[in-house]
């Protein structure tokens, strides 16, 4: 079945044909943020299913809060703030722009209500149009693309604290209903080697990049080898026949304690509700409601805990040196096979809103972008020589590298446009609410 997506490509119509392309990339990037949330309710923008997740009227606020407070702010003559609240209420976690509201009560804002917060929008987006008719500078055009990037990283929040959201309903209820996906077929898993040596990591050259991405530096690789695929549910389901979950040997012992405490013995999301002559009865909860579980297509929703587990428990399996990339070795990979990493999987600009099969087995890397975030061995740090921006915007990545693992390559839920050989995602060890999978590593 094709897929449909949620918003159509071209900015919306109203946008004058004489408009720059910059304000109508500002225009769609926009009109993309609403498509998504024009399928819910207020009282589906207004909860908060747990501390770690925002509502989505919280995104649809806080994405305008940003071009308000760091671009008309600065920018704007004579500038006024659409309600002076609104600065503290929807202020994430600046500490250089001020105090926040308690980002586990942001389920209480119950005002303003939904139609305000687009209001808030609307007007903010014809200033943000009367700003870009005159030719932006080059601070101005910076702080531009920062934004846009920023609002797309909200589009994929979005999403998956909906889905939180929407799974905690005992009614399963469906926010975009379009299933099945497409033909699933077995693929067998198999190695690409990649030789060692020093390789260029980082950005460098033209395009946008976070400053976590900087600065391009040298690293040194021991000869390794990636999985042609990512793991999927049906090899999930034999970790989990056997005994994966029950195993300490697998284990880190901060992973052994937390699933103890948690009692996880299955990806999030996943319930035996089904036939159970039928994968053991297991069923997923998705943006389309929930489905079987389907064994071909990459699991989602693991932990790096469960990551890390499952490698160290193929290994045992396979006799073989088996763990998880590297950052390094993920994005050394991800460049050889260039613009692949955009043509290969699918982004939220497909619609599915669900890991994909393999459109077609073949001996290279295969899904290297999109479908699921690839968890990583690396621990988010900064680069050798890295310096975060100057400002308030240089609270965006450096505050937060601590207690962090990296994962690389973008999921189901992130614009394709989005992604790039040198983006780097983080989470928490135990965080798995994201659109989150594995792709194993073996040395060589």
């Amino acid at each position: 079945m094709k897929t449909q997506p949620l918003v159509s490509a071209p900015a919306p119509a109203s946008t004058p044909a004489h408009t720059s392309a910059l304000a109508q990339r500002y225009a769609q990037v926009r009109a993309q943020t609403l498509a998504l949330a024009a399928p819910l309710s207020e009282a589906d923008c207004q909860v908060q299913s747990m501390p770690d997740a925002s509502p989505a009227k919280w995104h649809l606020a806080h994405v305008t809060w940003f071009f308000e407070t760091f671009i008309l702010e600065r920018f704007e003559p004579g500038f006024q703030p659409f309600n002076p609240a609104f600065r503290v209420l929807f202020n994430s976690y600046y500490q250089g722009v001020g105090e926040q509201h308690p980002r586990p009560q942001r389920g209480l804002i119950t005002r303003p209500g939904l139609a305000e917060v687009k209001a808030w929008r609307a007007q903010v987006d014809a200033r943000m149009a009367a700003l870009l008719q005159h030719e932006p500078g080059e601070a101005l055009r910076t702080l531009m693309e920062l934004g846009l990037q920023h609002e797309q990283q909200h589009q994929e929040l979005l999403l998956t604290d909906l889905k939180h959201l929407l799974a905690s309903n005992p009614l399963n209820p469906v926010y975009h209903p379009q299933w099945p996906l497409g033909r699933v077929v077995a693929a067998p898993m198999g190695w690409v080697a990649l030789a060692g040596g020093t390789v260029q990591l980082g950005h460098s050259g033209n395009g946008f990049a976070f400053d976590n991405e900087t600065p391009a530096h040298a690293a040194l690789l021991q000869p390794h080898a990636l999985a042609t695929r990512l793991v999927t549910h049906g090899e999930w389901l034999a970790f989990m026949d056997g005994g994966g979950y029950q195993d300490p040997r697998w284990w880190m012992a901060a992973g052994w304690d937390w699933l103890r405490a948690q009692g996880v013995c299955a990806p999030l999301y996943w319930q035996q509700s089904g036939n159970p002559a039928q994968h053991g009865g297991w069923t997923n909860f998705t943006l389309h409601g929930r489905m079987p579980i389907d064994p071909h297509t990459p699991v989602v929703h693991i932990s790096w805990f469960e990551a890390d587990a499952y490698a160290r428990w193929r290994a045992a399996q396979d006799g073989e040196p088996i763990r998880l990339p590297t950052e390094a070795e993920w994005e050394h990979a991800a460049r050889t096979i260039g613009p692949a990493l955009h043509s290969q999987g699918n982004f939220l600009d497909s619609g599915a809103l669900h890991p994909m099969p393999l459109a077609h087995s073949g001996p290279g890397l295969q899904q290297m972008g999109g479908d699921v975030w690839e968890w990583t061995a690396s621990p988010y740090t900064p680069y050798p020589g890295y310096r975060p921006w100057a400002g308030a915007v240089g609270e965006y990545n450096g505050k937060f590298m601590v207690n962090q693992m990296v994962l690389r390559g973008g999921s189901c839920a992130t614009p394709r446009e989005h992604i790039r050989a040198s983006y780097r995602n983080f989470f928490p060890t135990d965080a798995r609410w994201q659109f989150s999978g594995v792709r194993l590593a073996r040395d060589v």
